[in-house]
């Protein structure tokens, strides 16, 4: 157990450490404002999408493709009890803040941290089970967030849909399914792009980082209330409720540590565009951020433990 602890621990520390770059370059000024939406861009628009597409050109099985529709299954109603155990919570702040907190509670940064975390500690192998995490927070995100952050009138299939993660996993998806492996020149340059993913969003996560009112920030006990729940009792919930299910070892690994990663910056973005709390809501996802260091590898270690893995 101990050793497994050092692993995980190791690992997120890599992940800090390449945030630290950002955020030291942010400090200095040679990433700026502007720089960083168009690093996101890039992230989004093509190295994500790359990183799906690659990491199923794997051979097709029947038992993995049993294994893929059972995680769907799985994952669909952790969200689903997710979002009715949310549904009382922060009632008593202003309906801005309260739904900004909610929203942050909810949604993880899975594409940017959780899956090259799960990629870092548990290999290629358990990051179909990370793809299937993502299709599956993307349709709630673009579909329950939207309602819980701009009302029912905001959802839009083509939102839903039409967006960078759903695409590269759609695409993924066919070429997996139908058994189609890339020409090796496209393939490596696919494979190339992909690999960028960890290293390039951990420094715009840590250039994020380097704008946030601190101080502000450990003021608001609203937004140390969302963290525990988010970091802590979210991921404990999911390793409780899946233990009597007994998934296999990486399975159960995945579901707890893409549940235990940080709010996701999204949350701030979807409170701009819905005229949300902005303010509360970038602070949650750096604080979470920031704490996630100290969390996550025990909820990794607490994940390893209870599925038989450490």
């Amino acid at each position: 157990m101990v050793q497994y602890l050092l692993m995980v621990s190791s690992q997120v520390g890599t992940m800090f450490i390449m945030m630290a770059v950002g955020f030291v370059l942010a400090k200095l000024g040679k990433l700026t404002p502007a720089s960083i939406p168009q690093l996101t861009n890039l992230l989004l628009n093509a190295v994500l999408p790359c990183m799906l597409v690659d990491s199923l050109q794997i051979e097709r099985t029947p038992a993995l493709l049993g294994a893929m529709g059972y995680t769907s299954l799985l994952v669909a109603v952790l969200y689903l009890l997710y979002c009715l155990l949310s549904m009382p919570l922060f009632r008593r702040q202003p309906p801005a803040t309260g739904k900004a907190l909610r929203f942050g509670v909810l949604y993880g940064n899975v594409g940017f941290m959780g899956l090259p975390l799960v990629q870092m500690v548990l290999g290629d192998h358990a990051m179909v089970y990370g793809v299937i995490n993502l299709i599956i927070f993307n349709i709630y995100n673009w579909s329950q967030g939207v309602v819980l952050m701009g009302g029912r009138k905001q959802v839009s299939l083509k939102q839903a849909v039409l967006n960078p993660g759903i695409i590269g996993t759609i695409t993924a998806m066919v070429l997996f399914l139908c058994g189609i492996t890339l020409p090796p020149m496209v393939g490596n340059a696919v494979s190339f792009l992909g690999s960028m993913n960890t290293p390039l969003a951990m420094v715009i996560i840590g250039a994020q980082m380097a704008s946030a009112d601190w101080k502000a920030v450990f003021r608001n006990r609203s937004i140390l209330a969302a963290a525990l729940l988010k970091l802590i009792a979210m991921p404990l919930l999911t390793a409780l409720v899946l233990y009597p299910i007994h998934p296999e070892p990486d399975l159960y690994c995945t579901l707890v540590l893409l549940v235990a990663v940080p709010t996701a910056s999204i949350t701030a973005m979807f409170a701009q565009r819905y005229n949300q709390d902005v303010a509360t809501s970038a602070q949650l996802v750096t604080f979470t951020t920031l704490l996630s260091i100290l969390t996550l590898p025990c909820m990794g270690v607490l994940a390893a433990v209870l599925s038989g893995a450490a």
